[in-house]
């Protein structure tokens, strides 16, 4: 896998997950779970929709890759 989730996209993926977990469990909902999309995508530097539609943020990918 390629790192195609870069650091200002990695920070915000991190905070909407959270936020969004944290909002399910406030509410008692299981929509909370969808949190886990962005907190792990996040935290992998890695995204499979991004991959598939080409899009790549991450500026160090040659690095990380090696």
């Amino acid at each position: 896998m390629k790192c195609n989730v870069g650091g200002t996209e990695r920070i915000i993926r991190i905070a909407a997950g959270v936020i969004i977990l944290l909002l399910g469990l406030y509410y008692k909902s299981w929509w909370g779970i969808i949190g886990l999309l962005p907190l792990i995508t996040g935290a992998i530097r890695y995204c499979p929709i991004s991959s598939l539609l080409g899009i790549s943020t991450c500026k160090v990918e040659d690095k990380i890759d090696n």
